[in-house]
């Protein structure tokens, strides 16, 4: 987990320009398996969520709980021994398994992604101003002059010193957290309707990470951007997003409004995570607690509930029953014990 810990009474999020309507994606029993020499892998199953013009959905939960791999999914770039189904409506148009010049079409335009590795996503052999430029030449039918024009402003808007001489080096001449700014420029750049975003304040110092935050909350309130934010971090959580999708072992646990999450978790899982994390009310004092165990490997996919294991309340069946999802309103619990 983070270290930034969760304020004690979290401020509401930014209110969204556009919310309501129809969902700019709207995601269905979205499974995910990859083939591998010990089997089939499951990293995520029976996955489902919308999200809206203007709104910031928060993707939370313990490395390998498959956020990461429901994101490369959504941009078609799972590895090679990765399948992907179920169904993943983009603004009214399927783009799961959907074929690779479509989605060219849509990446970088409509849709972007921040990858948490920004040195293997970035091309080592061409300045980033061409890595921009391009993006706005191809997606946007900028001049050469113009898109070099938006390429400097948006690198100006991530706080990159100089950026009038940087623009012109190569990624290796970044430093780690410089090379993560441009990768939030590029995505970016072309204001997307739907932004998808992996950790991407990870590598940044806590200033310039405040400053990244707001920039893509302005993004939601000015223009409408969906935004899917993955991250460890519970305080980023409930500073910037409106709801909060929590998974373990590739499953949603619970889902809801990030004030309702945060003021009364439900699921033992949410409620495990949120007490491991520092807090800076009164109960920040004391031995911070922790999740016993380990997470399951993936290859062990469970009949029941996935935390059963780790689950200081379970039960017999949480062994052999998988939980059916209850609903209330925005508010979703897959748990045998717990209601809503």
């Amino acid at each position: 987990m983070s270290d930034s810990p969760v304020p004690a009474n979290p401020a509401p999020p930014p209110q969204p320009a556009a919310a309501g309507g129809a969902p700019i994606l709207s995601v269905r029993d979205l499974a995910i398996r990859f083939r591998t020499a010990d089997g089939t892998v499951t990293a995520a199953a029976d996955v489902g969520f919308d999200i809206r013009a203007g709104e910031i959905v928060g993707l939370v939960g313990e490395s390998g709980s498959g956020k990461s791999q429901i994101l490369m999914s959504l941009m078609g770039l799972l590895a090679s021994n990765g399948h992907a189904s179920g169904s993943a409506v983009f603004r009214g148009e399927e783009i799961l398994n959907a074929p690779a010049r479509r989605l060219d079409a849509l990446r970088g335009a409509s849709m972007s992604m921040i990858f948490q590795d920004p040195m293997t996503s970035l091309n080592p052999y061409l300045r980033v101003s061409t890595q921009l430029v391009e993006v706005l030449e191809r997606h946007r039918g900028m001049t050469r002059a113009e898109a070099m024009a938006q390429a400097l402003a948006i690198m100006e808007s991530v706080r990159i010193p100089d950026a009038a001489r940087r623009i012109r080096l190569y990624p290796h001449e970044f430093s780690g957290g410089m090379r993560q700014r441009v990768m939030i420029a590029m995505a970016l750049l072309c204001r997307p309707a739907l932004l998808l975003a992996d950790e991407p304040t990870t590598a940044l110092d806590v200033t310039v990470q405040a400053q990244i935050l707001e920039l893509i909350a302005d993004l939601a309130r000015s223009i409408g951007t969906a935004v899917l934010f993955v991250t460890h971090d519970l305080g980023v959580v409930a500073r910037l997003c409106d709801r909060v999708i929590v998974l373990y072992g590739g499953r949603i646990m619970e889902s809801g409004e990030a004030t309702d999450i945060f003021g009364d978790p439900k699921h033992p899982y949410t409620r495990g995570l949120i007490d491991s994390t520092p807090r800076l009310d009164e109960r920040s004092h004391g031995e911070l607690r922790t999740i016993p165990g380990q997470p399951r490997a993936a290859q062990l996919a469970p009949m029941g509930c996935p935390f059963e294991p780790r689950c200081p309340h379970r039960v017999v069946r949480c062994r052999t029953e998988r939980p059916a999802p209850q609903e209330a309103g925005l508010r979703q619990l897959a748990c045998h014990e717990v209601r809503l």
